[in-house]
């Protein structure tokens, strides 16, 4: 049952035939048989059973030594990478969320840098028209006081001027009436019509 026939048979030389003859005649007779059955061993109806016992022996040996030893070793691979890509999720998520974070807080930071720099730049337009302001007004009061000073000069030198002018207009007209020949004129008569004509 386990063990198929032999096809070659050893045929006994024929008396009076040399070994060689024997070694032909056996070949021939050999391929003979065999290309008279005509089937290719494999296929023969008679080898059946133990091929298909060795077949299940083989399949059953192969089954364990994958399920015992090759699929443990890829379960294994598989749940490495797994756990290593669920590590690398987890990691690339906390690092997007520190990004974030980072970013939000750059946004306040330059938003609170542009507050106070638009607070900084006001103070200082505030303080700078403050500035103009006051000296504006220093230099009105000094252009006023100078103002004030000037007029009092004025009205000093024009006084002055218009009491010159009535001694210079007496002396004139005093002057004018001698020459004309008119005599003796009194200077209080050329006073008064200086005043009346200065009116």
């Amino acid at each position: 049952m386990f063990v198929t026939p032999g096809y070659a048979e050893e045929v006994a030389p024929a008396a009076g035939a040399t070994q060689t003859d024997a070694g032909a005649s056996a070949h021939t007779s050999t391929g003979a048989e065999h290309g008279a059955k005509g089937v290719f061993p494999p296929f023969d109806s008679s080898s059946y059973p133990s091929q298909l016992l060795w077949l299940a022996i083989t399949f059953g040996l192969f089954y364990l030594f994958l399920k015992n030893a090759v699929l443990p070793r890829v379960g294994g691979i598989l749940e490495v990478r797994r756990d290593r890509i669920a590590g690398d999720l987890d990691q690339a998520a906390r690092m997007k969320s520190e990004a974030d974070a980072a970013v939000a807080a750059y946004e306040q930071e330059l938003a609170e840098a542009k507050a106070r720099a638009n607070a900084i730049g006001q103070e200082a337009r505030d303080a700078a028209k403050a500035e103009a302001e006051a000296k504006r007004k220093e230099v009105e009061a000094g252009l006023d006081q100078k103002l004030t000073t000037a007029e009092a000069r004025i009205a000093t030198i024009k006084a002055n001027a218009m009491k010159e002018v009535g001694t210079i207009a007496e002396d004139t007209a005093a002057a004018i009436v001698q020459a004309l020949g008119a005599g003796k004129v009194d200077k209080a008569d050329i006073a008064a019509a200086v005043k009346a004509a200065g009116k």
